[in-house]
């Protein structure tokens, strides 16, 4: 006697041809991950850090009590997330950005006055200053560091997109 066991897959199949044409062109995926860099960025700020950013060595009036590279609100504001159909970038175009994100030293260079004829602060007057530059401490706002590598909340943030997203694919 033979026993004979005939599989109909085609919903199996079907799932799976419609799992890889999903996998394939990512794009909705790339578009969930480039929103969580954002928010995993706007957290950094809100946060002042993470890790803590050092503090201003000496914060003027005006930045007393304020929060660290958000002086103005430009640099966060200024963050942009952005993806194609097989990539997630996020960056800033503010001229300061990279210096922030990276530390390093400023170049050397003359201030003069903006609104009046000359300077004047610590009971001096001058007509211009001659600033030998700054030495910026890193602080990292997105969520990478130099070498390319995700913060530790940007992969576990990342890690639960793709988890959520491949269970779509998947049907589960």
């Amino acid at each position: 006697m033979t026993f004979t066991l005939k599989i109909n897959d085609a919903e199996v199949q079907a799932l799976l041809n419609q799992a890889v044409a999903k996998l394939g062109s990512p794009g909705a995926l790339m578009e969930r991950v480039a929103g969580t860099l954002a928010s995993v960025t706007a957290q950094n700020f809100a946060a002042q850090g993470r890790p803590h950013w050092l503090g201003l060595q000496k914060p003027g009036p005006r930045r007393s009590g304020g929060m660290v590279l958000q002086d103005t609100g430009r640099l966060r504001d200024s963050i942009v997330a952005s993806h194609t159909s097989d990539s997630a970038t996020i960056g800033s175009n503010v001229v300061y950005a990279a210096i922030h994100q990276l530390g390093g030293q400023t170049k050397a260079h003359v201030i003069l006055p903006k609104n009046k004829k000359a300077l004047a602060f610590g009971g001096r007057v001058v007509k211009k200053v001659n600033h030998p530059g700054s030495k910026i401490p890193a602080r990292p706002f997105l969520p990478i560091d130099a070498s390319g590598n995700l913060q530790p909340e940007a992969a576990s943030a990342i890690e639960s997109v793709v988890t959520v997203y491949l269970r779509s694919v998947l049907g589960e």
